[in-house]
């Protein structure tokens, strides 16, 4: 168990961050921690985005980018995060209830009205680039959308070597662990909705094992880390990688599994444990520019209650297994 201190300062936060720390720090029942999670709609983050939505249900007038932005801009602004595939990913991590009377209205207004900046497809429809893919199906099957259609566009798009790659289409021979995150989280999570297919449970174990063999963080040819970036960690991850993301998407998959940690887990496990502050907290390593609606952690380098609450459950889950 956590110092009480920090599991205090976790329950303080935001009603996303409570029934996640009840649910997954303290065990408490299921009636209660699903209270807390009700507050999401209503109060705090999620009231506060949802307040911001479009009448047409969008956010900011765009699926991946925001109606009044030009690809030019990424140059002076960088990224926004403040489009509709954005919101809906924090609203997943959130934990917004599936069934909420404004998950399903968002649901069926983005599916009438959302358009991918790609070629016009509708929203549930996916499009055609991996990462973008595997964050909508993460989304759709958390609010009860049929994703299963790009899931299988996902499948066809895996590499030789079990991942997959953005750039696949450029010429990429080689799996990049950004994109092979965003379709591993969107494939667990339509493994939970609805069972999975014989065919995506595979490709999931093999863009798993892509991850394990490389024991999160090193190239396969010569051993050294890929990014230094992956050691830092960031909340929102946006669309990128690091080892927390990593570690805690092996919790979820181990959890729904019931299979212990995968031994090779086990230096990425020790960077965590090596990060933690002397007050019992993790800080935010990283922010990313670009337009957002409003800051959930006070900034790089001060304690986040995102990553500390991240932190604390996959060393829980670490520490219960017999095999750590």
């Amino acid at each position: 168990m956590p110092e009480s201190a920090t599991v205090d300062w976790l329950l303080a936060g935001d009603p996303a961050i409570r029934w996640q720390a009840m649910r997954d720090l303290l065990d408490e029942p299921a009636e209660q921690w699903r209270a807390e999670r009700a507050r999401v709609e209503t109060e705090g983050w999620g009231a506060r985005l949802l307040a911001l939505q479009d009448e047409d249900g969008q956010w900011a007038g765009g699926a991946f980018l925001p109606q009044d932005f030009a690809w030019e801009q990424m140059h002076t602004e960088g990224q926004p995060w403040t489009a509709t595939c954005w919101a809906l990913t924090d609203l997943r991590e959130f934990g917004l209830p599936p069934n909420c009377q404004s998950a399903r209205r968002t649901v069926q207004l983005v599916g009438q009205n959302s358009r991918w900046d790609h070629a016009g497809e509708p929203y549930w429809h996916g499009e055609v680039e991996e990462c973008i893919n595997g964050r909508t199906v993460a989304q759709g099957a958390y609010f009860g959308v049929d994703v299963a259609p790009i899931v299988e566009l996902l499948l066809s798009q895996q590499m030789e070597d079990g991942g997959w790659n953005c750039y696949r289409e450029s010429g990429s021979v080689r799996s990049s662990f950004d994109s092979t995150i965003n379709v591993l989280e969107g494939l667990l999570e339509f493994e939970q909705a609805t069972g999975g297919t014989e065919a995506s449970r595979a490709a999931r174990r093999a863009g798993e094992e892509y991850l394990l063999s490389r024991q999160l963080m090193y190239r396969a040819s010569t051993g050294e880390i890929v990014d230094e970036e992956y050691l830092s960690f960031s909340a929102p991850n946006r669309w990128r990688y690091d080892l927390l993301r990593a570690l805690d998407y092996f919790r979820q998959s181990g959890l729904l599994t019931r299979t212990g940690p995968d031994a090779r887990l086990a230096e990425a496990v020790q960077h965590l444990r090596s990060c933690r502050r002397p007050d019992g907290t993790w800080h935010l390593g990283k922010t990313y520019r670009g337009r957002s609606w409003f800051p959930m952690d006070p900034g790089a380098g001060e304690p986040s209650r995102w990553v500390t609450l991240k932190t604390l459950r996959v060393l829980s889950w670490w520490e219960r297994s017999p095999e750590s």
